[in-house]
């Protein structure tokens, strides 16, 4: 009998698809209504935090160096307050085989994967994960196959995202480049339902736990080195799994008084989705596009429910301008002799403008860096801007307007880390969680879920669902 392949009826198999490509059964988790039980899909890992470090340390994933940036450090005091300025430190995750901290996700999917008997996992995504997910299948002995989005309708590819595929590529993962666009997920679909390889998603419980070894690490390695946990970790955010993960390890770590930071690049203004706007940003991944969307809504991935849900944990939210992370990443290689990919420095961005809000004795941790070289590096990225109508020069990156200019701060003080509402976010979601659920009226258990998954209060929850008219029931 012969499948229905159109779009339509592919989308409409989505739930069965990825129940064969993950061995997850997610309609166990839900509750019939908003909530869903959040810890007990987290559990179908199967691993625990020893079990995780053993398998990422089989493939030489994780154990990465903390580098304290006494330059850097040095140059934040000069422009901080008397008495202001922590000491910046850098988790240095392009020391990972792959070079992302993405590897620690894929190590994970991968082994299990081989472990269910899969032949081949499958990820969509532009990003360093392809190649996390590349290196590892080549190490497990598993076909690979990564579906990107590439090009414009004109055929044009973003540098960053070409020089990835070479990467999948060198590791021997096939290599299916789409134009923008909703053919993406449609594609994935069909070539999870014709392999029948493994889904090695981002948002699995699998690629979320991988990450709290990150967070764990930090912890541990900050008590050996400093006989105590940091004050403040950013971490860079798109999907929220970056941040989900790393604070979900501090937290096993028993680190619960860090504070935990989420930064993104400021790309307002650019549909990630948009074809005529594909070509106009200068980073694919860390930024506004991804970190926004995700958080107040982060079930829009390509599994039933999101493991990266970062408003479960985030205690604060910054954006930094596209003109101010390259201008820190030529910071970092010319004061610290670190090159590194100027998207992995966005956390190192918001560091060093957080840095001089706190005290000298404070410690302030930028969580990643990410490889650079080919199409990554700083170069080729600003020439494809001037290839494509961007404007480039100095001045205040805060005039920044992106997809029109990048804007080099003319001296380091212009660094400045903007706040973004962190409520509003949390009023968003909520919204979001209503009106995808069709409810007029919620449980009691709906709410102790909303308050745990904003990292609020039953007060707040209770006062946007009045603004709303849902009732609450019990």
């Amino acid at each position: 009998m012969n499948r229905d392949m159109s779009y339509e009826a592919v989308m409409g198999r989505k739930n069965e698809i990825m129940k064969k490509a993950i061995g997850i059964d997610y309609e166990v988790f839900e509750s019939g209504s908003v909530a869903f039980d959040y810890e007990k899909m987290m559990k179908e890992t199967g691993y625990s935090l020893d079990e995780m470090q053993q398998i990422q340390g089989s493939t030489g994933v994780g154990n990465t160096p903390l580098l304290e940036m006494k330059n850097l450090t040095k140059l934040a005091r000069k422009l901080a307050p008397k008495g202001k300025g922590a000491r910046i430190f850098l988790k240095d995750e392009a020391s990972n085989p792959s070079g992302s901290f993405k590897a620690r996700r894929a190590s994970n999917a991968v082994y299990h994967a081989k472990r269910l008997g899969y032949k081949g996992v499958i990820a969509a995504t532009s990003g360093n994960y392809g190649a996390a997910v590349a290196s590892q299948a080549a190490m497990q002995g598993l076909k690979c196959i990564i579906v990107q989005e590439c090009y414009d309708s004109k055929g044009m590819g973003q540098p960053e995202i070409i020089e990835k595929a070479r990467k999948c590529e060198a590791y021997g993962a096939e290599v299916i480049q789409l134009t923008v666009g909703p053919e993406l997920f449609y594609t994935f679909l069909n070539l999870l339902e014709e392999t029948g390889y493994f889904n090695a998603s981002l948002y699995t419980p699998f690629g979320i736990a991988g990450v709290e070894t990150l967070g764990y690490e930090i912890a541990m390695q900050f008590r050996e080195r400093e006989g105590r946990d940091p004050d403040v970790v950013v971490c860079t955010n798109a999907g929220g799994g970056n941040l989900t993960g790393t604070a979900r390890g501090l937290i096993k770590a028993g680190a619960n008084g860090v504070q935990v930071v989420g930064a993104s690049v400021d790309l307002s203004g650019l549909h990630m989705a948009s074809d005529s706007q594909f070509n106009k940003k200068s980073f694919t991944t860390g930024h506004t596009g991804f970190g926004i969307p995700f958080a107040t809504w982060p079930d829009r991935s390509d599994v039933p429910r999101s493991a990266a849900r970062p408003l479960r944990y985030i205690d604060r939210y910054v954006t930094v301008a596209q003109g101010e992370v390259f201008y820190m990443t030529e910071s970092l290689a010319q004061l610290e002799g670190l090159e590194r990919g100027p998207a992995g420095n966005t956390s190192l961005a918001a560091a060093f403008s957080l840095a001089q809000e706190l005290d000298e004795d404070k410690i302030i941790v930028a969580q990643e860096t990410e490889y650079t070289g080919a199409g990554k590096h700083i170069q080729p990225q600003l020439s494809f801007a001037r290839d494509n109508g961007i404007e480039i020069f100095f001045g205040n990156p805060k005039e920044e307007v992106p997809g029109k200019n990048i804007i080099f701060p003319k001296e380091p003080r212009f660094i400045k880390a903007v706040d973004i509402d962190v409520n509003k976010l949390k009023k968003s979601y909520i919204k979001n969680c209503i009106e995808k659920s069709n409810k007029k009226e919620i449980t009691r258990e709906d709410l102790e879920f909303l308050v745990k998954d904003t990292k609020s209060n039953i007060e707040f929850v209770k006062s946007i669902l009045l603004e709303n008219e849902i009732n609450i029931l019990g």
